[in-house]
């Protein structure tokens, strides 16, 4: 990129725009590339349908739309993560980005196979929400440290600002957790009395 589209791609008209070449449009937005913003925005669909089933359902589950949506745009995600390398190669997204793909596994073999026995649907709705964290790891890193465009919030995702939101977001986790075991037993000790009054 030539000094002049460089600063051209940041909103400002180079001082010599009119003897240098016509700009063209800049390739990346705020340091992405095309691959990267695809990756972002489905990731933005991920998180919105997976909040969305949360506060409906309390939970995220697949024989719903909404649960549906949420894990194919989250393997989506996982999937074009791993074309991404700001560091030039392995790192800690794409390492998350396999766990992901773990858990989403797990929780539907939970669902589908008898392996877990009565723990089952303990493991597919823990699993499930805990995938929904693990999308607010890099959505907390990458938003605290490109915006404000120019002045980001985090100078790098070491930052203790950003690293304490993170901390916050996994206390949520755990409260939601403990609400979600305590309502799953709930509904699991309601349900032979269901039975014994049907009879």
């Amino acid at each position: 990129m030539t000094p002049s589209l460089a600063v051209y791609c940041r909103g400002r008209i180079p001082s010599d725009f009119h003897t240098s070449p016509q700009p063209q449009p800049c390739p990346v937005m705020l340091g992405l590339t095309t691959l990267g913003l695809i990756h972002t925005a489905v990731s933005l669909v991920a998180v919105g349908t997976g909040l969305a089933a949360l506060i409906r359902d309390r939970e995220i589950t697949p024989r719903n739309r909404l649960g549906q949506t949420y894990v194919v745009t989250t393997v989506i995600v996982c999937l074009t993560g791993f074309g991404i390398y700001q560091h030039g190669g392995f790192g800690k997204a794409h390492a998350l980005g396999l766990i992901t793909l773990a858990v989403l596994g797990l929780a539907a073999l939970a669902a589908s196979k008898p392996w877990f026995g009565r723990s089952a649907r303990y493991v597919e709705t823990i699993g499930y929400s805990a995938t929904f964290f693990f999308h607010l790891i890099p959505g907390f890193t990458e938003t605290a440290t490109r915006l404000p465009v120019g002045a980001p919030l985090a100078s790098s995702p070491e930052a203790p600002g950003l690293q304490a939101a993170i901390g916050g977001c996994f206390v949520l986790f755990l409260v939601g957790t403990a609400l979600q075991i305590r309502r799953l037993r709930a509904n699991t000790s309601t349900a032979p009395a269901r039975t014994a009054s049907a009879a």
